[in-house]
């Protein structure tokens, strides 16, 4: 029994192992966005991580955050920058609105009913493009295409992740409260708990994208390549389709 409890693929291990996981890419996540302006560098780079994690194709943290980083760097500060300038004059026309307009009744509403739907578009652009970059080479202007079109397309799953996040960190503060080491765990975990979350959710999408390789075309393409109409093998065929036409004759045989 208790061989079975320190072995390291018991689900209790690779649990905890995740964990640690999840706090080593906060740590490289925090470092990497303190300039602000890579902060879009460090989330793709992040979620290329936990999109790894999700498919078991990861094979060290560091290794992986950085390549990505360095990879996705150019295009994902040119995609962060004016989400950053946009993001603040949002924040910033929705508070003008509060305070300048509070005595105008149905003209502040309005106001601060677009900026809102404007912000939610935002929310939706930022929560897509970052594992899009990370998942897909693609030119900048169609990964933000790329990126908006997939957050309506999947409303569902887009608010699923929203409303995932939001009891995330509403759990993080209840516990604060009542079960303080709970909340010490989630916040050394950080942001990448949520990317990992929303990474479950993303690579489901993800997948109906990506090329789907023909097996039965891939593994007869080589034996036409080297017979000729009669049926009858070309010269320099390889031994690897004598075999496998040897094989289909005996078959047909029996």
């Amino acid at each position: 029994m208790l061989q079975g409890f320190f072995n390291y693929d018991n689900p209790i291990w690779r649990f905890v192992g995740r964990l640690g996981d999840m706090m080593v890419l906060n740590v490289l996540w925090i470092l990497c966005s303190l300039p602000v302006f890579t902060i879009g560098a460090s989330t793709t780079a992040l979620y290329y991580c936990t999109l790894k994690i999700v498919r078991n194709e990861d094979y060290g943290n560091i290794k992986m955050f950085f390549k990505s980083f360095s990879q996705n760097f150019k295009q994902a500060t040119i995609i962060w920058l004016p989400m950053l300038f946009i993001g603040g004059v949002l924040v910033f026309d929705f508070n003008f609105f509060g305070k300048v307009m509070a005595d105008t009744g149905v003209m502040r509403i309005i106001c601060q009913a677009v900026t809102m739907a404007i912000m939610v578009i935002w929310i939706f652009e930022f929560l897509y493009v970052w594992p899009v970059l990370s998942r897909f080479d693609n030119t900048i202007k169609n990964t933000v295409t790329n990126a908006a079109f997939m957050s309506i397309k999947y409303l569902g799953s887009t608010l699923s992740m929203i409303i995932s996040d939001v009891i995330v960190v509403g759990i993080a503060y209840v516990c604060l409260f009542y079960v303080g080491w709970i909340t010490a765990v989630m916040v050394l975990m950080g942001f990448p708990l949520l990317a990992w979350i929303n990474s479950t959710m993303l690579e489901h999408i993800f997948e109906k994208y990506m090329p789907k390789e023909d097996e039965s075309h891939n593994e007869l393409n080589p034996i036409l390549q080297d017979i000729n109409i009669d049926g009858t093998l070309k010269d320099g065929a390889s031994q690897e389709t004598e075999s496998a036409l040897e094989g289909l004759k005996r078959e047909e045989e029996v």
